[in-house]
């Protein structure tokens, strides 16, 4: 593994044009018209607190990341590709991030092939109409928000008309978030009833067959006088596994239908946005199965502006409302979620030093389940080449079984350097 680390952050180097501007490589890149950047990242972050199902560092890893573009007659590629050095996972993996050709078949359409991240809706670290996959696990241990976002391997089309534009996406198989599992954050297990961790590591359900497990997404989009509006569809399942087979203790994505709208526009000097979405439980329509979660209705709205120079806030409202609560009640147990979950968060964002330095803090505050996360993070850039963070993941709830409550032993602070070339 030291020898690794060494080449991890010997390879920079080389390839940096600021280290070998005239280099063989560099030249025949450019000479085929490629174009190859990357980065080298360092971090580590530990636990402020004993838990007794998981190790005392959350994250512990050297990364290092190529990406190569290239063009032709109508048509783009791009790959990018992770080396990761996993410390606590004791692991060192490589991870495709991208793979794609971009063509224009039509000159009022494009199309993108393979691997590739997809994103819209109108929130802030809070999802409704976007049904692609995430990386839950990235996100509360401190790995650069890039990695929330998952990729998908996807067919993309986009058609660009007067009356309005349409996406469509379809996947020809499954692509689910990376949930907490157990393997590096603890979590409520419901079937033991407490929380647990590496000594109850769940399997989940492999959604792997063709067609019977394709998705499919659709967002159609126009802007009406400086307001843009949005309609989705969503066929396919839940993204994290939301269901439970009794039998083998199998986690499973059942299926589920999306269908949503969203405003995004300006307002008294700022910027405001709305965003609503039905979530069709379909293998659960009368709520009465308690393996599988219920059917909900989901709503956000928020409103961002510059309060100051350099100085951003942000506020957000976030409701999920349970359908077929009485049945759902009936069968749930002890730990029963509440019909309705409302979510708060807040954004402060200040820029420093010609905006080289940036403080941030992200809150999400839940007054249903009294629980809630903090994300504090400061980023410096020394230099158009380096970079140090830190930050950290606060959790705190006044009970086991919420979502934000259930990851208080997993509280931590991370710090982390980068070389871009």
């Amino acid at each position: 593994m030291n020898r690794v680390l060494k080449i991890f952050f010997l390879l920079p180097l080389l390839l940096s044009p600021a280290s070998a501007p005239a280099s063989p490589t560099m030249e025949w890149l450019a000479d085929h018209d490629l174009e190859l950047h990357g980065f080298l990242d360092v971090r580590t972050g530990a636990r402020l607190q004993d838990d007794p199902y998981e190790k005392d560092f959350s994250l512990a890893e050297t990364r290092l990341q190529l990406d190569l573009d290239g063009d032709a007659a109508r048509a783009i590629f791009k790959i990018k590709a992770d080396l990761v050095g996993d410390a606590v996972a004791e692991d060192l993996s490589a991870e495709l991030r991208e793979a794609n050709l971009l063509f224009l078949p039509l000159d009022f359409m494009d199309v993108k092939i393979g691997r590739q991240p997809l994103t819209w809706g109108t929130g802030d670290l809070l999802f409704i109409n976007d049904l692609f996959p995430k990386d839950w696990e990235s996100f509360f241990i401190g790995r650069d928000n890039e990695y929330l976002k998952a990729p998908s391997d996807a067919l993309k089309a986009s058609l660009f008309f007067e009356p309005a534009n349409i996406d469509l996406v379809y996947v020809p198989i499954f692509n689910n978030s990376t949930y907490i599992d157990g393997s590096r954050l603890s979590y409520w297990n419901p079937l033991l009833a407490r929380v647990a961790g590496r000594d109850f590591v769940f399997a989940d359900q492999e959604r792997n067959r063709f067609p019977e497990d394709s998705e499919f997404a659709l967002r159609l989009y126009r802007n009406f006088r400086g307001i843009e509006t949005a309609f989705y569809g969503y066929s396919g399942f839940w993204k994290t596994p939301e269901g439970l087979d009794p039998a083998t203790m199998t986690l499973t994505y059942p299926r589920l239908a999306v269908w949503g709208v969203s405003a995004r526009g300006p307002v008294w000097q700022g910027i405001a946005n709305i965003e609503a979405g039905y979530y069709d439980s379909r293998e659960d329509r009368d709520g009465d199965d308690p393996f599988v979660r219920n059917s909900e209705w989901r709503l956000l709205t928020g409103y961002e502006r510059e309060v100051a120079t350099d100085f951003t806030a942000a506020i957000q409202y976030y409701l999920e409302l349970m359908q077929d609560y009485d049945a759902y009640h009936r069968t749930a147990g002890p730990f029963a979620k509440d019909e309705f979950r409302h979510v708060f968060t807040l954004r402060l964002t200040r820029l420093l030093l010609n905006q080289n330095l940036q403080l941030s803090l992200f809150s999400y505050y839940s007054p249903s389940d009294d629980d809630g996360h903090l994300r504090p993070n400061i980023h410096y850039k020394i230099t158009d080449q380096w970079a140090v963070e830190g930050g950290g993941n606060i959790f705190f709830g006044s009970a086991d079984h919420t979502f934000f409550g259930q990851f208080e032993n997993n509280t931590n602070l991370y710090v982390g350097v980068r070389r871009t070339f």
